[in-house]
């Protein structure tokens, strides 16, 4: 998916074989180093998980790899326990910190918090997530916001969704170009390839999630 991209920014010596930094295997080190962060996280009662949102995604799969192409999908990150005031209103705003990392994922191309793009649509007092007391705790009685207030946390479950493109190496012909002939051509890429990502990307996410939270949280703490 970034042969071209990869070629001009290295001047032909990237490596186009599908390993290296264009590809998932450099989503390794973040599920080792994720789950580091989260052994750090639960010291502070603080959990990371993700789920898949996208409906009936194992038959959209197997249809697709018969087809010789491949599906996208949809996964949402939850991250609970995080108590209120922890990220900054710019450059370090919980969003910044966590979108940094998710858009590092290969294949990641849409990233929301709370409501996201539904915010759109709506109206503010439907927007807006009220807040009330109850046993000398603060709480919001909806959850539009993903737990994120003007970058900082309020301390309700951040929520996060991001969408993953559909693999883009696929069997199928596609038109595309030599790079060596300038001319264009046919492509049909061969090999193993997974007819979606996104299965495998909800727990990068997570680990990624995870990474982003600690960071934050020592921060926090070393300003405190």
């Amino acid at each position: 998916h970034a042969d071209y991209s990869a070629y001009v920014k290295y001047k032909g010596f990237n490596d186009f074989r599908g390993g290296g930094h264009f590809s998932g295997r450099i989503t390794a080190p973040l599920v080792v180093a994720g789950a580091l962060c989260k052994t750090y996280l639960s010291k502070f009662n603080i959990t990371v998980k993700s789920k898949i949102l996208t409906k009936d995604l194992e038959e959209s799969i197997l249809r697709a790899k018969k087809e010789l192409d491949s599906v996208g999908g949809k996964v949402e990150i939850i991250i609970d326990g995080v108590k209120a005031g922890v990220g900054n209103p710019f450059f370090d705003s919980v969003e910044s910190v966590l979108s940094h990392l998710f858009f590092s994922i290969p294949g990641v191309k849409g990233v929301e918090f709370g409501a996201g793009f539904a915010f759109a649509d709506m109206k503010g007092s439907a927007a807006n997530d009220e807040f009330y007391i109850e046993n000398g705790k603060v709480y919001t009685k909806t959850n539009n916001s993903g737990g994120i207030n003007g970058g900082i946390t309020n301390g309700m479950p951040i929520v996060a969704r991001l969408a993953f493109r559909p693999t883009s190496s696929i069997a199928k012909e596609q038109n595309s170009i030599d790079i060596s002939t300038m001319e264009n051509t046919i492509i049909a890429v061969k090999g193993r390839h997974d007819p979606c990502i996104a299965r495998r990307g909800a727990i990068v996410a997570e680990s990624a999630a995870a990474i982003g939270i600690a960071d934050l949280l020592i921060r926090n703490v070393e300003n405190e």
